[in-house]
């Protein structure tokens, strides 16, 4: 390992308006750490612990720019009555050293947790097949009348994360969720300026984040997260990835988080392995709808051995054709792959699990460099986003019930 190059993972590292500082994010993951749209003592808890272990710029996910662009129930949704609760938040962060960002998206037609009683908006019309254990089986192509409207969703909510003391915005435009529905062609089948070529699919996410990006880009930054490639012959590849970043960059990102996979097509890919199929049974319930699709999806899907840096090769070929900051996502498990990262130019690098297993990892890598990390790649955290204390460690103590309530900000402050 270069010593140098791990170093420069240590070093403030400026994104637009803002200097982080260091290049460790933590990853957006959905935490499922709120209530009634709000976040709790256990949300609070999760990043100020995440700040206080060295991490530069921890990620908020998921909060929905409107409460019908929820995929779960008690899913985070950026309104007027939320900002107070999240400067609590963003505060505690602060205190620590750290920096926050907060991950702004719409599920469009992906919703698997609630119904909504009409058809969900889209890239394109017909069945929506992510839609069937909640019943929402049709969506609808959006019109030009619903773009302009969710653009003034995305920038109102970045207003509020403004308002609420996030330094950055991280617009998720991978994973499956409404701008990803018009990146990937697993969805967009359009035939108008918004479908066919990379570039055109790529428009209208650019229109979402170029307007962000004018109404707060002088006060926080601006990323967004994209897919490398969706992991399936049908879908995004990595040549589009290559599209979509360099027209991000023209729409004025300050950096790009680049992750892959679908939430349903192709979770395997997304994780670099295989679902934990017993832990999700023993959360969601072995014979509960979601518990039997689960079941079902994970038995088409291939037998995949985890490796560490699995999006590898697809993020370099992206790194070297465009000149946007990016930060490496995907199976970073030691202090060597930080600083190959670093030597391959990334100016970041975000990682998820081995966060939540060990919350203070930058701090354990800057005191010894070959130390391991703990995490065993399991993927049990990954159902316990549907547990009602939210996402844990299983090698760690559980979320405590008695802290998923929410924040009164007028009795933490």
């Amino acid at each position: 390992m270069e010593k140098p190059m791990l170093d420069r993972a240590y070093q403030p590292l400026q994104v637009g308006p803002i200097t982080l500082p260091n290049r460790f994010i933590k990853a957006g993951a959905n935490e499922n750490m709120s209530m009634a749209g709000l976040p709790t003592l256990a949300m609070l808890k999760h990043h100020q612990e995440l700040a206080m272990g060295g991490v530069g710029l921890t990620t908020m996910a998921y909060l929905a720019v409107e409460k019908v662009g929820r995929t779960l129930p008690d899913q985070l949704w950026l309104n007027d009555q939320a900002v107070s609760e999240l400067r609590v938040v963003t505060r505690a962060v602060h205190e620590a050293g750290g920096k926050i960002a907060a991950q702004i998206t719409h599920g469009g037609s992906f919703v698997t947790g609630i119904f909504v009683p009409r058809r969900l908006q889209s890239s394109v019309s017909g069945f929506n097949p992510a839609g069937l254990l909640r019943g929402n089986f049709l969506r609808r192509a959006m019109t030009e009348t619903d773009m302009d409207r969710m653009v003034d969703s995305f920038v109102l909510a970045a207003e509020r994360c403004v308002a609420a003391g996030f330094d950055a915005v991280e617009i998720h435009m991978g994973h499956g969720y409404l701008l990803n529905q018009f990146l990937s062609p697993m969805d967009n089948q359009r035939t108008d300026a918004y479908g066919g070529t990379a570039e055109n699919r790529a428009r209208f996410p650019a229109r979402v984040l170029a307007a962000v990006k004018r109404k707060v880009g002088d006060r926080i930054a601006v990323l967004a997260k994209i897919n490398v490639s969706d992991g399936r012959s049908r879908g995004g590849t990595v040549e589009d990835a290559i599209v979509t970043a360099q027209v991000l960059e023209a729409a004025g990102a300050d950096m790009l988080v680049l992750s892959g996979g679908r939430n349903v097509e192709s979770g395997w890919f997304m994780f670099g392995s295989n679902l934990n199929l017993k832990a999700m049974q023993r959360v969601l319930g072995k014979w509960s709808l979601s518990g039997m699709a689960i079941a079902a999806t994970a038995k088409s899907a291939p037998k995949i051995d985890f490796r560490e840096l699995y999006f590898w090769d697809y993020s370099t070929q992206i790194r070297e054709r465009v000149n946007i900051p990016l930060a490496y996502l995907g199976g970073v498990k030691s202090a060597d792959n930080v600083a190959q990262c670093m030597e391959a130019g990334f100016e970041a690098v975000a990682l998820a699990r081995a966060l939540l297993r060990e919350p203070d990892l930058p701090n354990k890598w800057r005191e010894d460099a070959t130390a391991p990390s703990l995490c065993d790649n399991c993927n049990s955290c990954i159902a316990y986003i549907y547990h009602p204390g939210g996402t844990w460690c299983i090698h760690r103590p559980p979320n405590e019930l008695r802290n998923n309530q929410v924040l009164a900000s007028s009795e933490v402050a």
